[in-house]
């Protein structure tokens, strides 16, 4: 009969032993905290192409065009004669948005009337279609302020009162949950979250997966003698204690490299995150003992890494994700995992605003631990009969 202790040995070679799962664990960690963050670097979208569709010709119209092209957001590229020659043009991929200055602008403005310029984006990555939208209007903006100013000045109105009170409301816009207004404070905290989710995965079903391969094809290992109960304790601690290191790394130190805002403390995370790790962990273990292949679990985890995504209701609104998927959801660790350590550690929420997501990865934790537990029994008794039956 195996001691504890010696499982524990047993479990640490079979872990460091295996390169793909090593690999998996702690160079995956150090491959995506890199190269995922890379596109999201400059923050927001800057020079987007757009075509100018200038249909007064006036001075005016001219000077609101440079305008438009001087903003960090907007890169005039072309002008051309018609808005279908201009929406050609971005459904071809040569531009992102367009610029439409009406008949008769210079006219209408200089006898008092309303005019309605026309703004169209890319709304396929809405940071681009909002980016396009705010250096438009910004550049509008600016010059229906000096229009009005100038019509102040000769009514008579000081420069000072003209400058303060051509607008009757003055907007004072400050950026919460996301200080930068940028895609990185926007998407990696979360997917971060994700990518520790599915690399536990993935480790730990490679780890089950292969002893389970190597059983199905007549070899022995110390798996098939040892009790269940200790099997799955050692697994979990060996498994567990050293994943905190890319825990803290990629919450901690990456979040720091990056100037990803925090707003919670490392004690508040790391308490969190005790509970996301064993139920992921649990859940991992489980999709090990279930697959005699170690190829599956990973391609099946990886395909389900988009869908993970947006069912967490941080990059697609919840409401408009079907309700059957949203009620799958509720029974991943990711889900509870990405939505409370946004509002923790994103939102400034205090820990018993997240307690109910805690408690549901508690939940989890017992759940799957309790059905591996069961797959680890129930595999260590069907295995022999299949190798068997295999003629192995």
């Amino acid at each position: 009969m195996l001691g504890f202790f010696d499982l524990l040995r047993l479990e640490l070679r079979s872990l460091f032993a295996d390169r793909a799962i090593l690999l998996t664990l702690f160079g995956g960690i150090l491959f995506y905290s890199f190269l995922y963050p890379q596109p999201y670097l400059k923050q927001t979208p800057r020079e987007l192409p757009v075509v100018l569709v200038n249909e007064d010709g006036s001075q005016l119209s001219r000077r609101l065009a440079f305008m438009a092209d001087a903003t960090p957001e907007v890169k005039l590229v072309d002008e051309v004669a018609s808005l279908e020659e201009a929406q050609r043009r971005i459904n071809a991929g040569e531009a992102r948005g367009l610029l439409h200055i009406p008949r008769h602008f210079y006219r209408d403005i200089m006898l008092g009337r309303t005019v309605t310029l026309g703004y169209a984006g890319d709304s396929s990555y809405f940071l681009v279609y909002g980016s396009i939208v705010q250096g438009l209007a910004s550049a509008g903006g600016t010059l229906a302020a000096q229009i009005k100013v100038s019509r102040l000045l000769a009514h008579g109105e000081p420069l000072p009162g003209a400058s303060q009170g051509w607008s009757a409301v003055s907007l004072n816009l400050v950026p919460v949950f996301n200080p930068t207004m940028g895609y990185l404070n926007y998407v990696v905290p979360g997917v971060f979250v994700l990518i520790l989710h599915q690399i536990l995965l993935m480790g730990a079903a490679l780890l089950g997966s292969t002893q389970n391969q190597i059983t199905v094809r007549g070899g022995k290992g110390y798996w098939q003698l040892a009790p269940t109960g200790p099997l799955l304790l050692a697994r979990t601690l060996v498994i567990a204690v050293p994943y905190f290191i890319p825990i803290t790394y990629m919450l901690g130190f990456c979040f720091d490299a990056y100037g990803i805002a925090r707003e919670a403390s490392a004690s508040e995370v790391l308490l969190f995150a005790l509970p996301f790790e064993l139920a992921t962990l649990m859940l991992g273990i489980l999709i090990g003992a279930l697959c005699t292949r170690r190829d599956i679990p990973s391609q099946a985890i990886l395909l389900s890494s988009m869908p993970l995504v947006f069912v967490a209701g941080f990059i697609w609104p919840i409401e408009m994700v079907p309700e059957p998927l949203v009620w799958i959801s509720y029974w991943l660790p990711s889900t509870a995992g990405m939505q409370g350590m946004l509002r923790l550690n994103q939102m400034g929420a205090d820990f018993a605003q997240v307690q109910p997501l805690w408690w549901r990865l508690w939940g989890l934790t017992l759940l799957y631990g309790a059905l591996s537990w069961w797959a680890l029994h129930w595999r260590k008794r069907s295995l022999p009969m299949t190798a068997m039956a295999n003629g192995t």
